[in-house]
């Protein structure tokens, strides 16, 4: 295999090889705080009745289930702007996420406002999650 060839090759594996997620285990065994990066894609004409669910209702909740909101943003410009809402939550470990979320999504309060909130239709259409670690100089671990 001639040189540029193999050089692609390991340029090609070593970024799959990086895109495969951590198990979610080693996190929670190494004690490791677990920060969690979620970008919703709301339905057309829907990201105001977003913002009031968190507003009102979701928030509460992620602080009854011990999540830990770090923010939430909505990008400024281009088309996202129209119906994006990125947030990051913090946990304790990866073993603490999950059994927030559970919590959460069984708690009879959270299923009543969803479906309050989607009488006229579901609030979003697409949710993408990353789970993210600091840096060893990240200001913020």
């Amino acid at each position: 295999m001639p040189s540029a060839a193999l050089a692609l090759f390991a340029i090609a594996l070593i970024s799959v090889l990086a895109a495969v997620p951590a198990r979610a285990d080693d996190a929670a065994a190494a004690g490791e705080r677990c920060f969690e990066m979620r970008t919703y894609t709301a339905a057309p004409g829907k990201l105001e009745a977003l913002h009031a669910r968190f507003r009102d209702h979701t928030n509460a909740l992620f602080t009854k289930h011990d999540m830990t909101m770090v923010g939430y943003w909505t990008p400024t410009d281009g088309e996202m702007a129209k119906d994006t809402l990125v947030y990051i939550l913090a946990y304790p470990n990866r073993a603490a996420r999950d059994a927030s979320w559970e919590a959460f999504q069984k708690d009879p309060e959270w299923q009543k406002a969803k479906a309050d909130s989607e009488v006229n239709g579901p609030l979003v259409v697409k949710v993408v999650s990353v789970f993210l670690k600091p840096t060893d100089y990240s200001p913020l671990k």
